[in-house]
């Protein structure tokens, strides 16, 4: 029977191009992966849109809109029962820019 889980590190990864996120979770994959550390996931998390709507021209033509959408895409990685070789090597990982990590002791 494995052992009860103490504590787990929840990531959360965050990106406007899905590209740059999933190349960044496989990075921390292979991290946690390398000291033999029980990882849970990625798990997708719904995408969040942002959108707006402004008018073509300064003063008339208010039939005339166009359409902006920002997309924010997000993953979350859970890594039961961490080392401290894990945390000290997810800590020194260099990761491309872009990427917003949130990382949770729970």
């Amino acid at each position: 029977m494995p052992a009860p889980v103490e504590h787990k590190l929840r990531i959360r990864v965050r990106a406007y191009e899905h590209k740059i996120l999933d190349l960044s979770v496989k990075q921390i994959m292979d991290t946690a992966a390398r000291f033999d550390a029980v990882v849970v996931g990625p798990v997708p998390l719904p995408t969040e849109i942002k959108r707006w709507t402004v008018n073509r021209s300064t003063f008339v033509h208010k039939n005339a809109r166009e359409q902006f959408e920002m997309r924010i895409h997000k993953r979350l990685i859970d890594i039961m029962n961490p080392s401290p070789k894990v945390i000290e090597a997810l800590t020194n990982l260099n990761l491309p820019s872009g990427v917003t990590i949130d990382v949770k002791m729970v």
